[in-house]
């Protein structure tokens, strides 16, 4: 009797609860049932991310995580947008060498190439450069410096050139001239070199192609491709695009084979199209798809459920006689930038009606500071660094205070592979003070403003302002 009636209470069915939101966290969704096993039982292992303002985080992570999951991690503990440009970075101090991680190497098998005499970090940050050849290729590869196989038309169109990399039949070839650090030597040789499917070769004689005169020089599957961060300073390179590249498990500087290219230009060149030959379709499975990592079942690759609150939110237009809701998203968010500038000019506004002309002209100074792209004290060549480190892509800009001049500021913008730097100049007139980019004829009352106008209209300048460099903090 006592199994009978046992039997018949599992047989009820169970009564699932009407609120699961009171009783558990948005993200429960993500962390279920059947995952959590699987996750769990994994080896795991700390790891150290340091951020721009070398404050540091330790994360525990499973021992099969991709740098992918680490940003998503980071994204996730932090409340920061995730815009796919979010990048593990590895930097190697006393070498004054670095690079982006892959997205999809994983970062124990990094951590286990590391030689205990050199320092070496992993950071935090964002890089705009990271798949920007994928969006316009025809930067990236200049047609001084690349060849397609004789069987190709010589006319192909740029966004051919991806697919000829991505292919296994065709390479295209890049050539032209490189200096490099003889072995065991502090000298530089400059020698032409080319690229091909087999690996990175020399010329022993000019320009010639000839297979009698190309010697190997390295290929790629068992070491990495290093940017030098320090230029001249360390290596003695004759210019500041210098390269390298670390072999696996290496004994330290001795093994690296360093080169250096005469411009900036010449060396994105090279290191993408290495990059596209080691990595290959990978690079672009990435890009196509930034959240699947290595392991399809694990948490931190996925995008996190939404909160029921969230959800219920949406944009509302109440200018007419009836209230209407705002299903476009680029209305949508016209209409949030719209508020937020009325909300700012009112701010002024109350701050002029109740505040002494004095504190507005001191505040109108100071204002700025607190904005992320502003740097306070920094030099130009730490703004170069700062932008080089965000990725070279038109529009990664700052503002920092002009060290030749202390009452004017600097807007460092990056352009077509440079860096440039334009002189942001105060004017005063009838007691009122203005900034201005071009002598006047475009005139702001504080910084915030011309920044704001500048990221919707060119201007002067050769591109608008779209990314700006911060120093974030873990």
């Amino acid at each position: 009797n006592r199994r009978k009636k046992d039997d018949s209470i599992l047989e009820i069915p169970s009564i699932p609860n009407p609120f699961p939101e009171l009783c558990c966290s948005p993200f429960a969704s993500v962390l279920s049932a059947s995952l959590l096993p699987k996750a769990t039982s994994r080896k795991k292992q700390v790891i150290k991310v340091y951020s721009e303002d070398d404050t540091s985080r330790a994360l525990e992570v499973p021992s099969d995580i991709t740098a992918r999951d680490v940003c998503q991690l980071l994204i996730l503990k932090n409340h920061y947008i995730d815009d796919h440009s979010w990048t593990l970075f590895e930097q190697l101090t006393h070498t004054g060498l670095g690079r982006a991680i892959e997205d999809h190497e994983l970062v124990m098998e990094v951590q286990s190439n590391w030689v205990m005499e050199e320092e070496t970090k992993l950071y935090f940050r964002k890089n705009y450069a990271k798949y920007e050849f994928f969006k316009n290729p025809l930067n990236f590869f200049p047609d001084h410096m690349i060849s397609f196989p004789s069987e190709t038309n010589a006319a192909l169109s740029h966004s051919g050139i991806l697919q000829m990399f991505l292919g296994s039949s065709t390479y295209p070839e890049i050539h032209g001239y490189l200096h490099a650090k003889e072995q065991g030597k502090k000298s530089w040789k400059k020698m032409y070199f080319l690229l091909r499917r087999s690996g990175l070769y020399f010329s022993t004689k000019g320009t010639s192609k000839e297979p009698r005169h190309l010697q190997f020089f390295c290929e790629f599957s068992n070491s990495d491709m290093y940017m030098s961060l320090t230029g001249k300073k360390i290596s003695g390179a004759p210019t500041n695009y210098g390269f390298c590249f670390k072999p696996n498990k290496s004994g330290g500087t001795r093994d690296l084979k360093q080169l250096c290219a005469d411009d900036e230009q010449s060396r994105t060149c090279w290191m993408t199209a290495i990059r596209l030959l080691k990595y290959g379709m990978q690079l672009y499975q990435n890009y196509m798809q930034p959240y699947h990592g290595r392991s399809g079942c694990s948490p931190l690759n996925l995008t996190p459920m939404r909160s029921i609150s969230e959800n219920s939110l949406v944009a509302m237009d109440f200018s007419g006689h009836r209230s209407r809701i705002i299903e476009n998203p680029t209305e949508a968010l016209s209409v949030a930038v719209e508020e937020g500038l009325a909300w700012r000019r009112r701010g002024c506004l109350r701050l002029n009606s109740h505040g002494s002309p004095i504190a507005m002209s001191s505040m109108g100074m100071s204002i700025h500071r607190s904005q992320s792209w502003f740097h306070h004290k920094i030099s130009r060549e730490e703004a170069q660094r700062l932008i080089l480190q965000h990725g070279l892509v038109d529009g990664v800009f700052l503002v920092r205070d002009s060290q030749s001049n202390p009452k004017t500021f600097v807007l460092s913008l990056s352009h077509g592979l440079k860096i440039k730097h334009f002189q942001i100049v105060p004017l005063e007139d009838d007691g009122k003070l203005f900034y201005t980019l071009d002598d006047g004829h475009t005139r702001f009352t504080d910084l915030i403003q011309l920044v704001e106008f500048y990221q919707l209209n060119k201007g002067v300048l050769p591109c608008k302002l779209k990314h700006y460099c911060a120093r974030i903090a873990l």
